[in-house]
């Protein structure tokens, strides 16, 4: 677990927060072709 620049946890809590709103849009999307 080596961090580069010393912003690990920040960019790997804003991937978190990505992938979170990502999932919210397909879900969304999903529902909203029905």
């Amino acid at each position: 677990m080596s961090y580069s620049g010393g912003y690990g946890g920040s960019s790997s809590f804003a991937l978190i927060v990505v992938l979170f709103i990502l999932l919210i849009i397909v879900g969304t999307s999903y529902v909203g072709g029905y």
